[in-house]
């Protein structure tokens, strides 16, 4: 049997789920990496502030997931794209 070709509908729903999995588990991965180590097992000392918190809330958390705020703004107004889902059948018609 020939294969048929791929939706591009399909095709085009999976390139952005892949995008966004993606962008969600790189802030992930610097979060909980970054945080791990910056964070815990520190001295009082040497713990700096940056806009009032301390410095590794600020580069750990709120950074990444201001940069993923601005990726997600990115990839809903640039990346993904309507595709045309062809003829619109008639509301009354059989079938």
């Amino acid at each position: 049997m020939p294969e048929r070709p791929e939706d591009p509908v399909l095709k085009s729903s999976r390139r952005e789920a892949v995008v966004a999995l993606l962008l969600f588990a790189a802030a992930c991965v610097w979060t909980l990496l970054y945080t791990a180590l910056r964070g815990y097992g520190r001295k009082a000392e040497t713990l700096t502030f940056v806009l009032g918190m301390p410095d590794w809330v600020f580069w750990g958390i709120l950074l990444p997931w201001g940069a993923s705020f601005v990726a997600a703004f990115w990839f809903a107004y640039g990346f993904m794209k309507d595709e045309d889902l062809g003829q619109e059948k008639d509301a009354g018609s059989d079938g």
